[in-house]
């Protein structure tokens, strides 16, 4: 086991090095001149030169890579050309908004891809049901469900504000995770208030991943119910719920779980289009401002972050895998 778990890191380490090689390549590609953008279109050559040549830029590509990644371990992503501001210090300050919602989508996605799965692995009117939710959550938008949730929630039932993360934010809190720091502080009521801002955006956001985990988990189930294990237990009276919980679910679990690794990943990509339409103050909306005024380091920054997350959460996920099948232990 502990051979795997060294492997799967040296092949976190090894990713995130193509990741940061992809991105810098594409920057260092792009037909805009990031040197005259931070310094202004009415700067004299003189200028420019000397910014290139103090940022670097006027070195080989595999130095100037050198250089980023350097860089890179030592927390410096670069400064922000629309905010003037390291790139590092503003993809911390916007980073806990996002982080909240993903968690809190990811939590709603396995619930609902469990719930999912599992009622349609049954049979019967709720698997013709289930197959009818699926396809229709599979086959919509995410911008498309974000506006009807918002016309239909906020605007003619009122259960839902339309955007924003608190009614009372504040940017000071210890950790920046709303749902945290106020049970932490004791805030009941800024904490209902978190719980009621995040719920619609959350749940528009784990649509997607919802249906994807409900699919691949109802395959297994199914495969599953075929082993001659699963058979004996129905053959002993066993009841549907029974023969799922105790006998086929955590057999079932490996491939739903790869499933839920890639769908969370992706989540954080999700959530940009989510932030934007709910006016969620996450790194979507520093990215969309970022793409808007060419600011290539703050794209770089949230690129990089972005991917870190969905590597990171994926070696999770492999850990889980060992965790939950004894099988995969025993094969290491």
């Amino acid at each position: 086991m502990t051979r795997f778990v060294l492997s799967r890191v040296a092949s976190l380490v090894g990713v995130l090095l193509v990741l940061t090689l992809a991105v810098f390549f594409i920057q260092s590609r792009l037909p805009a001149d990031p040197v005259r953008l931070l310094v202004g279109r009415n700067a004299t050559p003189e200028v420019v030169a000397a910014t290139r040549a103090r940022l670097g830029l006027d070195e080989p590509f595999p130095v100037q890579y050198v250089h980023f990644l350097d860089r890179l371990l030592h927390g410096d992503a670069g400064t922000s050309l629309r905010t003037r501001n390291p790139v590092a210090a503003d993809v911390l300050q916007y980073l806990p908004a996002t982080v909240e919602l993903v968690l809190v989508a990811a939590v709603m996605a396995v619930l609902g891809g469990l719930l999912l799965g599992l009622l349609s692995s049954r049979g019967g009117i709720w698997s013709g049901l289930v197959r009818l939710v699926t396809v229709a959550g599979s086959s919509s938008a995410t911008f498309l469900v974000a506006i009807v949730a918002i016309l239909v929630l906020y605007r003619n039932l009122g259960w839902f504000p339309a955007g924003g993360r608190s009614s009372e934010y504040s940017s000071s809190r210890p950790t920046g995770l709303l749902l945290v720091d106020t049970l932490l502080g004791g805030d009941l009521g800024g904490f209902l208030d978190a719980v009621h801002h995040v719920l619609l955006p959350a749940a528009v956001l784990a649509v997607g991943s919802t249906v994807a985990i409900g699919r691949t988990l109802r395959g297994s189930l199914r495969r599953t119910a075929q082993t001659e294990f699963v058979r004996s237990a129905q053959a002993k009276g066993f009841t549907w719920w029974q023969v799922s919980r105790r006998h086929a679910l955590r057999n079932s679990t490996n491939p739903a779980l790869s499933m839920a690794g890639l769908q969370v990943g992706m989540l954080f990509s999700g959530s940009i289009v989510v932030e934007l339409v709910f006016s969620w103050p996450g790194v979507g909306g520093y990215l969309a401002k970022s793409i808007g005024s060419s600011d290539f380091p703050a794209i770089t920054g949230v690129v990089l972050v972005l991917g870190a997350a969905y590597v990171a959460v994926n070696f999770v996920v492999d850990l889980l895998q060992l965790a939950v099948d004894p099988r995969l232990r025993s094969a290491r």
